[in-house]
């Protein structure tokens, strides 16, 4: 069967995750990476750095789908610069789920967000679009996250909590439930959330 192209948006560390869940995924063939102007030509394992930023919409005549690769911990600007960039240039953004996650047929993912290895979304949960749900992360059941955010590499966000956009949960954070943490918040890595965060809070509190 044939398997539709696809470009990945950024070619540095999450690029790399992201490409093996995509060959796990099997569902797409990663055609190539676009990435800054000096990595061009460069390969990261084994596909090559097929363009910069400005080649984007020639790049339209080989591709349709493409997947945000880029990470994000401090803001999710680059992210949705990425995303407004492609889809202005007319790309789809496909969901990828590793087969080694689980996501509950009762859940819902947006569009461009991707799922890696050992993520748990439980029932009732939805995430929305061009999100990083990362290794070994928990969203528990009835849990909403709001486009562009970073639920980091075992991060557990407990049931019933709502997570605004471009909101990053640091490595290890754990979130109590029901809480509500506002868009382009940055919980840090381990930390306990146990009271509602405004917009743009940081936890620790600076």
């Amino acid at each position: 069967m044939t398997r539709d192209p696809v470009l990945l948006l950024g070619a540095g560390g999450h690029a790399r995750a992201c490409i093996d869940v995509i060959e796990e995924h099997g569902g797409y063939e990663i055609g190539g990476l676009i990435g800054r102007t000096e990595e061009v030509g460069l390969e990261v394992l084994g596909y090559p750095v097929v363009g910069a930023d400005k080649d984007l919409i020639d790049l339209t005549r080989e591709y349709r789908h493409v997947i945000v690769a880029a990470g994000q911990i401090k803001t999710p600007d680059l992210r949705i610069r990425l995303r407004d960039a492609a889809r202005e240039a007319g790309y789809q953004f496909p969901t990828v789920v590793s087969p080694r996650a689980h996501v509950s047929q009762h859940a819902e993912i947006g569009e461009g967000t991707v799922v890696l290895h050992g993520a748990v979304v439980n029932a009732g949960a939805r995430v929305g679009r061009n999100c990083i749900v990362n290794s070994m992360a928990l969203v528990e059941h009835d849990v909403t996250v709001a486009d562009h955010c970073h639920v980091s590499t075992g991060a557990r966000v407990n049931s019933g909590v709502a997570i605004g956009s471009g909101t990053f949960i640091g490595s290890g954070a754990i979130v109590r439930q029901s809480l509500t943490i506002g868009s382009r918040c940055v919980v840090g890595m381990g930390q306990r959330v146990l009271r509602d965060c405004p917009d743009g809070c940081q936890v620790p509190r600076r």
